[in-house]
């Protein structure tokens, strides 16, 4: 995970998808960020970390429930959010931190 390191510090957004494979609403997601993919471009990196596979991530950055968004600029987080929220809402939020 030393490239998320790199990225993670890089001048882009990223948007870091916790997901699990048995979590219902995580199922949810990815056609969500594929629509805020598609408005917002390359203003933004999305990565999708499964908790499961990287639980020394999801302990560094406290996610205790799954769906989480959370938002790195410059290497910092600058935004978060648990549970499923809709692309309408989602863009303009993020938009706000981008």
């Amino acid at each position: 995970m030393e490239n998320l390191q790199a990225m993670l510090q890089s001048s882009t957004p990223v948007l870091i998808d916790f997901f699990a494979t048995w979590c219902g609403p995580c199922q949810m997601v990815p056609p969500i960020l594929k629509e805020v993919k598609d408005k917002l471009g390359e203003q933004l990196r999305i990565v999708k970390i499964d908790i499961d596979k990287n639980p020394q991530l999801a302990a560094q950055w406290q996610i205790s429930s799954v769906p989480t968004l959370l938002l790195f600029r410059d290497g910092k987080p600058v935004w978060r959010q648990s549970g499923v929220v809709p692309a309408h809402q989602l863009v303009p939020l993020l938009e706000s931190h981008i």
